[in-house]
């Protein structure tokens, strides 16, 4: 799905399309930054747009002191023609505070066969005097990510001049696109502070809109002129970071504008963009001879309707090489059936539009699901297009399917049983949903429009992490260690990726980080690796090490901490000691984990004293530890649960508490005493 507002959702460090993005952008934009012909003088000149030079002289108001840069104006204006067509003009002007703010010294502008660019101006006042201007001519323009095989979409990125702490930046640019749904979206937050933030719209005459807000209270425009209005917000906080938060577009504030003639059809519902959707890949689905005879090879050997799709999910997860090819429309539309067949590769859509192809020749139905890969950036009272990055499949399951290992299983009013499943994504599989897209929203395109619809949040018992220990405990303190950890579900999906991204060599260096955390100066010795491969088993993962001084002389006694690896608290909150926090808690996904170790005793001591047994609950958040001694061996176990994705924000200060309490518990220690010779 293409990113009509790249240079935006680069800089807040979130992905515009599943994972990969993130990685696959930075490098691109690191490399165009650091052109050395961006050093190049540029030449003083004498003047400033009057918006420039107004916005400079913003007076500031206070600000922490780690704030690395404000935006004194940020200015949109939007002008829609009588034939669609909307152009719109971005300014933003920022006084720099301290190095770091010299990372907002660039704008990227993206564009495409859609989207043309027109006027893109910077300039740079330095604080001694003079001005620096850079234009489209100075701008590098590239592709979008080296993941597409071949695409319009394109962005020009321009450095500007003197950057620098207690200067003054700006730049604007004008975008004319024609949108398929008459629809524009003003972010209103940053991540750092915004002095004066205004969104101007002009239409048609005879034209109507619609405003809905998401994470600020709406406020009324005042009007220029005829069909002419604007918004204005003063002195607006910055969207700082904090420990387990939602994703930036979950929190950040937004107005939509949905606009139409008067008298029109407003496509501004959740219902409207399905039914926009639902035209657009009308044709997409016609299977061809070739296809059909693929899902007869397939499927030959099926006993049942299950089996059936099975074979079919396997192939277009498996066999269809993702490559993004996005041309125009191509962005929201995918390409027909028969094409992805025949080149075996493809998109999200793509994927999705094969396998729907391919279940419908089968004879089973399905349905676009079109989705944000950051949990709560689709909102049910924000409908809007311009948000989706990922399309996903909700299979319609037919009644003769009774199976029991199917967990992204949801009931629909009319449409039953609907198994959501993403062809994309390699490492889960069918009945299984990414952690990512658990208990967002998704948009169910039918015929008859679409429909926002909460998806399933898989059990914590599906989200599954065990880590059996067997160590052994030296006279002299070392540590000697036997492990296996089964995983299923995200830690499995977690820990599968990491490993299969290193080469056979550095896998081992996946566990010697992870040992490092724990154990000082470990030396991992032997690791073995199941089912790596294998993304519809568990991963089982087995070592040994080795630590010295792990345990801790006091005179005749051996402090020995028994958790020995692994660490379940968060550092969350502390690092706002001083602020109060604005956003609620975010966890990644539900699950369950258990850590079993066995400690023996070295020879000449006996166990003096264990730490108490433990049990802590805060909302979704469970956690009990216990140890019990028998001979010279000592058992320890412990089991840290989370049952929902979300903790309610009146529950902060007790999640804040039961974390110190974890933390505390991980560092308590048995007590050894040498016995006398």
């Amino acid at each position: 799905m293409k990113i009509k507002r790249f240079c935006r959702v680069f800089r807040r460090r979130k992905p515009g399309r599943p994972a990969r993005i993130r990685t696959l952008l930075r490098p691109a934009l690191l490399i165009i930054l650091a052109a050395p012909w961006w050093a190049c003088p540029v030449g003083l000149l004498a003047s400033l747009p009057d918006w420039l030079r107004d916005a400079a002289h913003t007076p500031l108001g206070k600000y922490p002191e780690d704030t690395n840069a404000v935006i004194l104006l940020d200015e949109q204006v939007t002008t829609v023609m009588d034939n669609g067509e909307f152009r719109t003009l971005y300014r933003r002007a920022y006084k720099i505070l301290r190095p770091a703010g010299r990372e907002h010294g660039k704008v990227v502008a993206y564009l495409d066969s859609e989207t043309s660019l027109n006027r893109l101006r910077a300039w740079g006042i330095p604080a001694s005097g003079g001005v620096y201007e850079v234009g489209e001519k100075e701008a590098l323009e590239t592709g979008l990510f080296p993941e597409a095989l071949y695409g319009d979409a394109r962005f020009k990125a321009l450095m500007i001049p003197a950057a620098d702490p207690g200067n003054i930046i700006g730049y604007e640019y004008e975008q004319r696109r024609r949108p398929s749904i008459l629809q524009a979206t003003w972010w209103i937050q940053e991540d750092v502070p915004i002095a004066k933030a205004r969104f101007q719209l002009q239409l048609p005459a005879d034209w109507e809109y619609e405003t809905f807000w998401r994470n600020q209270p709406g406020v009324n425009p005042c009007q220029l002129g005829q069909n002419q209005w604007q918004w204005e917000l003063n002195d607006v906080h910055a969207v700082e970071p904090e420990t387990l938060m939602p994703a930036f577009r979950a929190v950040a504030g937004r107005m939509g504008v949905t606009c139409y003639p008067r008298g029109g059809k407003n496509q501004g519902s959740w219902q409207g963009i399905g039914l926009w959707y639902a035209q657009l890949v009308a044709d997409r689905r016609q299977p061809d001879a070739a296809i059909r005879q693929k899902v007869q090879e397939l499927t030959s050997t099926a006993t049942g309707t299950m089996e059936k799709i099975r074979a079919l999910a396997g192939f277009v997860q498996k066999e269809i090489r993702y490559v993004a090819i996005e041309i125009g429309i191509g962005g929201f539309q995918p390409h027909p059936a028969t094409k992805i067949f025949a080149e075996h590769y493809g998109d999200c859509k793509d994927k999705v539009t094969l396998l729907s192809t391919m279940l419908q020749v089968a004879g089973v139905k399905s349905y676009y699901v079109l989705v944000d890969t950051d949990r709560g950036v689709l909102a049910p009272d924000f409908p809007t297009a311009q948000t989706f990055n990922h399309v996903i499949l909700a299979i319609q399951l037919p009644p003769d399917v009774h199976e029991m290992s199917l967990w992204s299983l949801q009931s629909h009013a009319q449409l039953g049983q609907l198994l959501f499943f993403d062809p994309t994504d390699v490492l889960v599989p069918l009945g299984w949903l990414p952690a990512s897209l658990q208990a967002g929203y998704g948009l169910v395109v039918s015929d008859q429009g679409g429909e926002l619809v909460k998806l399933p949040l898989l059990s914590p018992a599906l989200n599954r992490l065990l880590r059996s220990a067997k160590v052994v405990l030296g006279p002299d303190g070392k540590l000697y260690g036997n492990v296996e950890e089964i995983r299923w579900g995200a830690p499995a999906d977690d820990l599968r990726a990491q490993l299969l991204r290193a080469n056979e060599a550095d896998r081992r260096k996946v566990l010697e980080t992870f040992l490092g955390q724990f154990l000082t100066a470990s030396t991992l010795q032997e690791l073995e690796v199941q089912n790596l491969e294998k993304a519809g088993q568990s991963l089982v993962v087995s070592y040994t090490f080795t630590a010295p001084s792990y345990a801790k002389q006091a005179g005749d006694l051996l402090l020995v901490r028994l958790c020995v690896l692994g660490h379940k608290s968060e550092e969350i909150l502390e690092e706002r000691e001083k602020k109060e926090r604005r956003y609620p808690v975010e966890f990644s996904y539900a699950t369950t984990q258990t850590d079993e170790v066995e400690i023996t005793l070295p020879q000449g001591y006996k166990l003096d004293e264990l730490p108490p047994a433990l049990e802590l609950k805060t909302g979704p958040v469970n956690y009990t530890s216990k140890a019990e001694a028998a001979g010279n061996v000592i058992r320890y176990k412990r089991l840290y649960q989370i049952g929902e994705v979300a903790l309610s924000s009146d529950l902060l200060g007790e999640f804040k508490k039961l974390n110190r309490q974890i933390a505390t518990d991980e560092r308590s220690s048995a007590v050894l005493k040498r016995l006398s010779p």
